[in-house]
Parts: C-alpha cells; sequence; structure tokens
C-alpha cells in the first residue's frame, strides 16, 4: 500500500482553513474510524475488527519486532504500542480515502480531542465494551516518511507550538485490557477512579 503519489499534499492555507474542525473534535468521548495493522515495515492492512493484546499491543501487527532508539537496548518500547491519530486531522491531510489515511502508519484512528489538555500521560480510554488503553508520555512526532506521504506543509503544522498541543502527529499509548474492538466503536476517557479499577 506504500504508494503516497496517491495522496495529493494539502497547502498550508488549505490545512489552516480545515483546522478549526479538528479542534471541535468531541472531548472525552468519541468513535473509532478506522483500525490499521503494520505486519511488516511499509505494509498496511486496513481492519474492520482487530484484537489488542497487552504484551503484544494490536495482534499481527509488527511493534514487537520494531527496535527502537528510545530503549538502552534497542528492544520494542512499551509506552509506544500503539499510535493514535485524530481522523479529522488524517482526513484533512489526505482526503477520504480511508487507504491514504492507513499511510500515516498509525493503529488507531478517532474522532477524539487528543490534546495534551484533554488526554494527559496516564489517561485511560476505554474502546468498545472491554478494551482498555493508556496514553503515555512518550511524545509522537512526525518524521520524514511521513512528510513524504503527506507533505512538507502537513509536516510543518504538526510542528508548531499548536500542533503539538493538539498533538496533530497523534499520540503513544500501551494496551491495559485486552480485547476485540470494532469500528465503530465508542472510545471514551475513564475516570482515574475507573481506569484504575481495570488493571
Amino acid at each position: 500500500m506504500e504508494n503516497s503519489s496517491t495522496v495529493r499534499h494539502r497547502s498550508m492555507d488549505e490545512i489552516m482553513e480545515g483546522l478549526p474542525l479538528v479542534r471541535r473534535s468531541p472531548p472525552g468521548i468519541g468513535t473509532l474510524e478506522l483500525a490499521v495493522r503494520r505486519p511488516a515495515v511499509d505494509a498496511r492492512e486496513v481492519l474492520s475488527r482487530a484484537e489488542l493484546d497487552p504484551a503484544t499491543g494490536l495482534l499481527g501487527d509488527s511493534w514487537s519486532q520494531r527496535p527502537s532508539n528510545r530503549t538502552s537496548d534497542r528492544s520494542p518500547h512499551p509506552d509506544m504500542q500503539l499510535n493514535v491519530i485524530n481522523s479529522r486531522f488524517i482526513e484533512l491531510i489526505a482526503g477520504p480515502d480511508r487507504d491514504a489515511w492507513a499511510l500515516a502508519g498509525d493503529q488507531l484512528y478517532v474522532d477524539l480531542d487528543l490534546s495534551v489538555d484533554a488526554l494527559p500521560a496516564g489517561t485511560r480510554l476505554a474502546i468498545g465494551e472491554r478494551a482498555v488503553i493508556e496514553v503515555t508520555e512518550q511524545p509522537h512526532n512526525g518524521c520524514a516518511k511521513f512528510a513524504a506521504r503527506f507533505g512538507r506543509d502537513a509536516h510543518k503544522i504538526v510542528w508548531t507550538e499548536e500542533g503539538q498541543r493538539l498533538r496533530l502527529r497523534g499520540l503513544n499509548a500501551r494496551v491495559l485490557v485486552g480485547a476485540t474492538i470494532e469500528v465503530g466503536d465508542t472510545i471514551r476517557q475513564l475516570p482515574a477512579a475507573d481506569g484504575a479499577s481495570e488493571t
């Protein structure tokens, strides 16, 4: 699926014009719009249903085989099991084709306010009936591949002060409670006491 030529790169003006809709993403409760598995580097599988697991992240995804430069032994970083991105932002820069969304390389695409203020590190999110994930402190930043796929202006906007505050490039999370999730599931922020009782 690695074909960035199919994505028209949006200009800074186009992105700025669409940002108000991103800023209005629902706080606290939203929807899982897309799930994507990465079986190998640059490979993507768009899923209607996915299995989350505390040990391996999203089953069939290559996270557990990906070395990390943020761990001393370059083992997969436990706080980077899942990449979660705002679906309104990815639609803004990639268009409505969800195969194009998948090029971002994130596993979960959600219609939810992902801003630092809304979801500080440690926040727990329930997806569907049983799954629970936790927002981690590890930053999720745009890279050269992101710029190549979606354009330099999209890359620039995620690095702005507002882009960082809104987490336009997304956030990192880990799985606390494994379960099957499906596109269309509700994703909701858990009160601290409820989240703690899930583990």
